[in-house]
């Protein structure tokens, strides 16, 4: 059995749609949202999205933890040296092993040794570039 997650439960809802449209009835996102979570069992929307976030989240980070990911497109590993607030808004900071520039310009750089983020329960930061790509994204590197 596949592990349910919040791509596919969302993908079932844009079906739903698609499907009942055809056959005539038209009912918003967030209705079909909802009939989805009780579909899965859960009171509503909110509850079975809640439960799919924790189940689904990445393991919890420590201080020391090494990990790897993405900061403003460059792929980068480290160590994490500050970690502070709950899951879902935790504030890391990571000494990177390699310094990265985080410009893509030719004419000038910016090399970074540390960076920082504000991390969701999926491990990406809130901060987002013009392209809605996340400006970091971390996971626990494997031992």
């Amino acid at each position: 059995m596949t592990q349910l997650s919040l791509d596919t439960v969302k993908a079932q809802a844009k079906a739903l749609r698609q499907a009942l449209r055809a056959a005539g009835t038209v009912i918003g996102h967030a209705q079909a949202l909802e009939l989805i979570a009780k579909q899965h069992g859960a009171r509503d929307w909110n509850t079975l999205h809640a439960r799919l976030t924790r189940q689904n989240a990445p393991p919890d980070l420590a201080l020391g933890d090494r990990v790897d990911g993405f900061y403003l497109g460059q792929a980068c590993t480290g160590e994490i040296v500050a970690l502070s607030g709950p899951a879902g808004h935790r504030q890391v900071e990571i000494r990177l092993d390699q310094p990265i520039d985080t410009v893509r310009f030719e004419s000038f750089s910016n090399w970074r040794h540390r960076i920082r983020g504000t991390m969701d329960m999926d491990g990406r930061s809130y901060r987002r570039t013009s392209d809605g790509t996340p400006h970091l994204t971390v996971n626990k590197a494997p031992p």
